[in-house]
C-alpha cells in the first residue's frame, strides 16, 4: 500500500490550497483518513480526520478554515484550506488505516507535502 500526497505550495497569507492523497495498492477497504502536519521544532499535530462514515474532526485551529473531504471509489482524501495563514505552514502528512485483508487493520503514512505561507 502507497499514500501519494499532492498540492502542496508556496500561498501567500489568506490565500488557498487543496491537498490530495491517494491510496493505493492492495487495499480491501480504508477506515479512518486524515492529515497532519509538522512544523519546524514541533510535533506532528494532527489536522483533521474523516471517518468512513463521514464524520469529521478537526484541529481547533483550522476549524472554519480547512475541510476534509473522502471519495471512497477513489481511495482519496483532500483537505481545501482557505484563509491560511503564516502558522500554517509546515509539512503535511495523509494518514490511512487501512485493512489490506478482511481482518487486519494497519496504519499508513504518505512522504508530506510542503505547505509554506508567506506573510
Amino acid at each position: 500500500v502507497q499514500l501519494v500526497e499532492s498540492g502542496g505550495g508556496l500561498v501567500r497569507a489568506r490565500g488557498s490550497l487543496k491537498l490530495s492523497c491517494a491510496a493505493s495498492g492492495s487495499i480491501f477497504r480504508i477506515n479512518d483518513m486524515g492529515w497532519y502536519r509538522q512544523a519546524p521544532g514541533k510535533q506532528r499535530e494532527l489536522v483533521a480526520q474523516i471517518t468512513s462514515g463521514g464524520s469529521t474532526n478537526y484541529a481547533d485551529s483550522v476549524k472554519g478554515r480547512f475541510t476534509i473531504s473522502r471519495d471512497n471509489g477513489k481511495n482519496t482524501v483532500d483537505l481545501q484550506m482557505i484563509s491560511l495563514k503564516p502558522e500554517d505552514a509546515a509539512v503535511y502528512y495523509c494518514n490511512d488505516f487501512i485493512q489490506v485483508n478482511g481482518n487486519y487493520e494497519y496504519e499508513y503514512w504518505g512522504q508530506g507535502t510542503q505547505v509554506t505561507v508567506s506573510s
